[in-house]
């Protein structure tokens, strides 16, 4: 497969880059802030099933850790899975929140656009979760 084109996706917070990792990598949160995933997540082995804009998935991710990462796999209904890249990085008092957007074959411009989009109002709504 040929590399894809990716967009990184960032938002500056005000709170303690542990703060926001231990809120955002926690599945049952995500509803809160990522509604371009899921409306709500259920625990299903290791894994997450949830129900959102791509009808159900299943969700897999990285194991908590001490470097800010919140890697996830969604798998859709047809099998497609798409990596996702998610970071939350120190950033004096507060960290940068980023996320890797890759370009899937056959996306048109203005799918990843919109994605892209959706992303970065996701990533606002969890900065104002978290600076309130």
């Amino acid at each position: 497969m040929a590399t894809m084109p990716a967009k990184i996706i960032h938002q500056s917070i005000e709170r303690d880059w542990r703060d926001v990792y231990d809120f955002a990598g926690r599945p049952e949160n995500m509803p809160l802030w990522a509604s371009g995933l899921a409306t709500g997540f259920e625990p299903d082995g290791a894994d997450w099933i949830a129900n959102g804009p791509l009808g159900t998935i299943k969700v897999s991710f990285v194991p908590a850790n001490e470097f800010g990462v919140i890697d996830h796999t969604v798998t859709i209904e047809s099998g497609l899975r798409v990596y996702n890249a998610l970071r939350i990085v120190p950033n004096g008092d507060g960290c940068e929140v980023m996320f890797t957007l890759l370009r899937l074959p056959g996306m048109t411009d203005a799918q990843f656009a919109a994605d892209a989009a959706h992303i970065e109002k996701d990533l606002v709504m969890l900065k104002a979760l978290m600076e309130r």
